[in-house]
């Protein structure tokens, strides 16, 4: 059965949504797990970089002094946590921008979403990400795909920076506001029970995607509308 929703945004989760989490958890973090080390190393003068590894030292508690092996030491410990720490977020990102660029990466989806993606955008339908990683790797992560280059598709792109934390309501109420939409013109996609729960406190719509063989395939999503593909719910522009 095909449930039907309206919106003006559709706004979207990506590890478990729209790609497997093995694609970030093995492919994306194998690929930055060794280059963290040289990309702080090679980037001295970057701020960015910089900014980056004094709030990883900040949040890691180590000295200023700190160093290069012993934030990587730091970083790799919130990725074997896999903790959303937003300066590994940020060099991640970066890392992963230069991977698809040079032609080291290429993000696969599952079957049923980029056929659903360029609907709803054909339709009128706007779409924004909110992921934990990075905008600048999410752009990268669109750019280049087994289906092309879907950077196109999607109108805003937030991460835990500029929104803020992926389980608080705040963060959504931030989310609309930058969309300048009223809430209940929002339908948010996610595997996550408690990212759905978040954006339901601020008036959000809200859809739980249980994947077969993913990690929340078996999660209670209590009330929230929840389905196994995009195939299952239908979007239509207000």
């Amino acid at each position: 059965m095909t449930t039907t929703l309206s919106a003006r945004w559709v706004v979207l989760d990506i590890e478990g949504t729209l790609t497997a989490t093995s694609q970030v958890h093995v492919v994306l973090y194998d690929y930055a797990r060794p280059r963290l080390g040289p990309w702080i190393d090679d980037h001295p003068d970057d701020p960015v970089v910089t900014a980056a590894v004094a709030d990883a030292k900040r949040l890691a508690g180590l000295p200023e002094s700190a160093t290069t092996v012993e934030v990587v030491a730091a970083l790799h410990g919130w990725m074997d946590e896999d903790r959303k720490a937003a300066p590994l977020k940020t060099l991640q990102g970066l890392i992963w921008e230069r991977g698809y660029a040079d032609g080291d990466l290429t993000t696969e989806y599952f079957p049923d979403v980029v056929p659903t993606l360029r609907a709803w955008h054909d339709s009128g339908l706007r779409l924004a990400v909110f992921s934990s990683g990075s905008v600048a790797g999410q752009i990268a992560s669109f750019s280049r795909t087994t289906a092309g280059n879907l950077t196109g598709l999607f109108a805003s792109h937030f991460d835990t920076v500029n929104a803020g934390p992926k389980r608080e309501a705040t963060s959504y109420r931030a989310i609309a506001t930058a969309l300048g939409a009223d809430p209940a013109d929002i339908a948010f996609f996610s595997d996550v029970p408690a990212e759905l729960d978040a954006a339901a406190a601020d008036g959000w719509q809200t859809v739980g995607v249980a994947r077969a063989g993913e990690p929340y395939e078996h999660a209670d999503f209590g009330a929230h509308l929840t389905v196994a593909s995009f195939d299952e719910v239908k979007v239509i522009p207000r």
